[in-house]
């Protein structure tokens, strides 16, 4: 399977820990083999191979953040 970069706009992180978290929970989703949040601009890009939209938007949720549509 081909490897997948998706970006996502994530709410309400506003420090490193926020970041952290967000990279930490995102980062344990079955087929993400990398994770990178930007808190100046609510940015994350994904990428890996399988994953889903629906399993990392439960995965920002779980940290405790949405993922904006």
């Amino acid at each position: 399977m081909a490897t997948v970069t998706k970006n996502y706009m994530v709410e309400g992180m506003t420090c490193g820990h926020c970041k952290a978290s967000v990279e930490e929970e995102v980062g344990e989703v079955a087929g993400v083999n990398s994770v990178e949040a930007t808190v100046d601009n609510g940015r994350m890009e994904v990428t890996g191979e399988d994953f889903t939209d629906e399993d990392v938007a439960a995965a920002v949720k779980e940290a405790g953040y949405a993922v904006k549509p």
